[in-house]
């Protein structure tokens, strides 16, 4: 009893005075960077004016695949879900149709012609009831990723696109969905200005936050829409919003480990063929061809202020020539890109594995969960090099028409320039300007930097 009456003696209570403050400036992500479709500050106050109008019409579906067992036969309940920005939607259900047709029509304002909108398709098992049944979870049909960069402005584009998963079993078409969408510009001039511009807000240049904050945050926010979609009606439940996000895409898979090497080796490729022709060269393989690279070589050595803008102009040569072979239609899927084809049964049993792992014994599953984690680290680094080599290629290649038009516009400007102007003053003044003061050095991204930075890469095609 003693003890009892000091102890309750020696109680202390007292008051915590919290301040907390919203930071608006920043842009908390809810899908991935390599295909969001939102890059604004969280204050609307911020907010700038929108750039175009994306109108999407979901048509149809063909060739679906019988999704589950009903009375004995197969049979399909599928709708369609669109996000883009903060706006989610869903069209109604068709019931038990493997040709199901909506025809419905939504828009949404854009801010950046650098985002995405990503439409998945889906079975509904909660009709009749099927809600009662304990874990009765959508199945997921297949997705389809756009990025307005590669639309034409007011063009409309109707294209079937193929809905393609990933099994257990191995990559599997569910069948195809038929899309029209359009992109319309209110001001190209505003658009085109928009790609010298940063890609984030300016809050995460000057003071950024860390990987672990923005894995955190955006875990957070696909909790926060998971719940507000939730309550929705009719609900958008937990697996459609994970799958419409993304949400398992910085899991280990050897599979995507395997896509991304090869990734890096396309882009490398042109390197090693170009390597491979001047051993040719060097080799005396092809006469003419040397006695010519001889003559141009001398020509050069001679008249140096003709290195950039011959280089110039080959790249704006070559960035029409490729204008013939662009892409007429928005890319899709590709299985071949995703090693989806080749993949081992083994590693697509890893692919779908928990985590963490249920394979036993213990330690093994330790050490099995450790080296996912770190290999998928490394599965990230990976594919960010690939983006930014072909981010390098997309200069050229027309699949943003807009930022391949500046790009030659500016060759074709920037080798006009360097011909009348001599050499020793661009490389003099050049000198000057890498080796500035940093007084006169700014936190925000530089133009060039910017323009990179938006430029599509084969990321927005891998499942």
């Amino acid at each position: 009893m003693v003890d009892g009456e000091q102890r309750k003696e020696t109680k202390f209570s007292s008051r915590i005075h919290l301040r907390i403050c919203l930071e608006g400036g920043y842009h908390v992500l809810d899908e991935s960077t390599h295909y969001s479709s939102d890059l604004r500050p969280t204050a609307k106050q911020l907010w700038k004016h929108n750039i175009g109008v994306l109108e999407l019409g979901i048509l149809t579906a063909q060739g679906l695949l019988p999704m589950k067992t009903k009375d004995g036969r197969g049979t399909t309940d599928p709708y369609c879900v669109a996000k883009y920005g903060q706006k989610w939607v869903r069209t109604r259900t068709i019931i038990d149709s493997f040709t199901p047709k909506w025809n419905e029509q939504y828009t949404w304002e854009v801010h950046d012609p650098c985002t995405v909108i990503t439409i998945g398709v889906f079975d509904n098992c909660h009709l009749n009831g099927g809600e009662k049944a304990n874990g009765a979870r959508d199945t997921r049909i297949g997705k389809v990723r756009i990025r307005l960069s590669t639309l034409e402005t007011d063009r409309v584009y109707t294209h079937s696109y193929p809905l393609i998963v990933l099994t257990p079993a191995g990559v599997k078409k569910m069948g195809e969905v038929q899309l029209a969408v359009r992109f319309t510009c209110s001001s190209l001039l505003n658009m085109m200005t928009l790609y010298s511009q940063p890609l984030l807000p300016k809050m995460h240049y000057i003071h950024p936050l860390s990987v672990i904050q923005v894995d955190n945050l955006r875990r957070q926010a696909t909790n926060i829409v998971s719940t507000r979609l939730s309550r929705a009606e009719p609900p958008l439940r937990k697996e459609i919003v994970e799958y419409m996000l993304d949400v398992d895409s910085h899991m280990w898979s050897m599979r995507k480990s395997k896509a991304n090497f090869f990734r890096i080796m396309g882009v490398l490729s042109p390197l090693i063929a170009v390597a491979r022709w001047f051993d040719q060269i060097c080799h005396w393989r092809n006469p003419l061809t040397t006695i010519l690279i001889h003559v141009l070589f001398v020509i050069l050595v001679l008249y140096p202020e003709l290195i950039l803008p011959t280089i110039f102009l080959y790249l704006f040569l070559i960035g029409v020539w490729y204008y013939r072979w662009r892409s007429r239609q928005p890319p899709h899927m590709d299985t071949r890109l995703s090693h989806a084809e080749t993949a081992h049964p083994d590693e697509l049993d890893e692919e779908f594995d928990t985590f963490p792992t249920s394979r036993p014994p213990d330690i093994v599953r330790m050490r099995y969960d450790r080296l996912r984690s770190v290999a998928g680290r490394i599965q990230t680094v990976v594919g960010d090099l690939a983006t930014q080599g072909e981010r390098l290629q997309s200069l050229l290649s027309w699949r943003d028409p807009r930022a391949t038009a500046l790009f030659v516009t500016f060759c074709f400007i920037a080798a006009i320039v360097l011909y009348v102007t001599p050499f020793r003053v661009v490389v003099f003044l050049a000198g000057l300007y890498t080796l500035r003061h940093p007084r006169f050095r700014h936190k925000m991204p530089s133009v060039p930097l910017n323009f990179f930075r938006r430029l599509p890469a084969r990321t927005d095609s891998m499942l």
